[in-house]
């Protein structure tokens, strides 16, 4: 396989209990998305091993039959300041929902982070798609998928605008003059729009980054415009080379029309890695972790990742024809497709999908890892891969101590930090002040 100069990008996705939803059941294991001595252990060693960040994932509704790491955990803001006071380089990010949250609260969260951790923070942008959160926030009533969007526009137009309400050097601090902040580098924001009216500007100082880094998930038509418009890292859920080839082309050539080169967004998928010595060995794990799993579990990821209610289907008939949503469609797509490709029951397409909640599942060796994720990075469907060990601590050892050094050797990833931001480590610059044109 031909050698590229480019180096990919690694994301840990950071759940106690593991990714796979019965990996708490592992020998040894997690068991908890609250046991802090293990996410922070999981934190140091991915910093250790020079990962771009990890992410934290965020809901807000419980369910009792979703995902063991989401039915109890932490605050994920709260939980990264923790972590950041743990570490020294390594970039933290969190989801924060724009459809049940305020514009001013979350740019002076991620400001805050991005100023206590030295220039480390991301803000995973999401839209909210469970109906059921509505009674948590007073409302009631959900927001419509193509409304959700249109609030994360202007929701994110907003946080940036703030974050640009402070000029670099506006905090003077003169004690010879008494002038403490020089009011002409201080700008409000003054927005009023559909949805919100945010007069700014922040009470801190601009952040490190400038602006911390913006992660976006959205895998339908209004979610990848939105990417392609503020993102800075897509996290994506492709099962397929060619599809995740065709998504990849099809992101950077909408780049320019915003002003964008078509480095400016790296590209991560998710991507569950299962290792053992021989490919059977690894199939075996899954194999094990799949027992655990009941079929009213399974049905009840698959419905959500599908935005339907699956239930009522025949497990050994065919998948369904359901219309996608746009909550859903980005994972929802990929499994369909996938499941047409491959001539799926429904069976068979909740077993992929409850392993890794609709991610990539690869088994094998760490050379049959370490190959494919070469082959998705050097025919360019990624930029970098999102990690999702099935359970903690060993199986992200696993990676660690047996595929990134294959990695590495190959020269596909660091051998050290380039410096000690996230901005840094993702090779991306520190944006300009809207209030002040260079």
């Amino acid at each position: 396989m031909p050698r590229t100069n480019r180096q990919m990008h690694l994301a840990l996705f950071l759940l106690g209990t593991g990714n796979h939803p019965a990996g708490w059941r592992m020998p040894g294991a997690g068991r908890s998305n609250q046991d802090l001595p293990v996410l922070i252990r999981a934190t140091q060693l991915a910093e250790q091993s020079l990962f771009d960040m990890i992410f934290v994932a965020d809901g807000l509704a419980l369910s009792l039959t979703d995902h063991p790491s989401y039915v109890a955990r932490f605050e994920p803001l709260t939980l990264l300041a923790t972590l950041g006071a743990h570490t020294r380089q390594i970039g933290l990010g969190a989801t924060v929902s724009t459809t049940y949250g305020e514009p001013y609260h979350v740019a002076r969260a991620f400001s805050s982070l991005d100023h206590l951790t030295g220039g480390r923070a991301a803000w995973n942008v999401v839209t909210t798609a469970n109906p059921a959160v509505a009674a948590n926030f007073s409302r009631s009533g959900h927001p419509e998928p193509a409304e959700r969007y249109e609030i994360a526009g202007e929701f994110v137009d907003i946080v940036r605008g703030l974050w640009d309400g402070w000029e670099d050097g506006a905090l003077v601090g003169n004690p010879e003059t008494g002038l403490f902040a020089d009011p002409e580098r201080i700008h409000a924001l003054k927005h009023v729009g559909r949805h919100f009216s945010v007069q700014g500007p922040l009470s801190m100082e601009r952040s490190p980054q400038g602006h911390p880094i913006i992660v976006q998930a959205g895998g339908s038509p209004a979610g990848r415009a939105l990417a392609a418009r503020t993102a800075d890292v897509v996290f994506a859920a492709v099962q397929d080379l060619d599809a995740a080839k065709a998504s990849y082309r099809e992101l950077k050539k909408q780049l320019p029309a915003f002003g964008r080169e078509p480095d400016s967004v790296k590209v991560l998928r998710g991507v569950m890695p299962i290792i053992g010595r021989s490919k059977s060995e690894a199939l075996a794990t899954l194999d094990r972790l799949q027992s655990f799993l009941t079929p009213t579990n399974a049905l009840h990821l698959v419905s959500i990742r599908l935005g339907h209610d699956i239930s009522g289907y025949p497990l050994d008939g065919p998948v369904p024809d359901l219309p996608f949503t746009a909550g859903t469609q980005g994972f929802a797509k990929g499994l369909i497709e996938r499941a047409r490709r491959e001539n799926m029951t429904l069976r068979d397409l909740y077993n992929v999908t409850a392993a890794a909640r609709g991610h990539w599942v690869i088994c094998g060796t760490a050379a049959d890892i370490a190959d494919t994720l070469e082959q998705w990075f050097v025919e360019k469907a990624a930029d970098g891969f999102n990690i999702l060990p099935p359970f903690f601590p060993d199986a992200f050892d696993d990676f660690v101590e047996q595929v990134m050094p294959e990695l590495q050797r190959r020269g596909l990833f660091r051998r050290s930090y380039s410096g000690n931001t996230l901005r840094s480590h993702l090779g991306l610059a520190r944006p300009g002040n809207r209030f002040r044109p260079e």
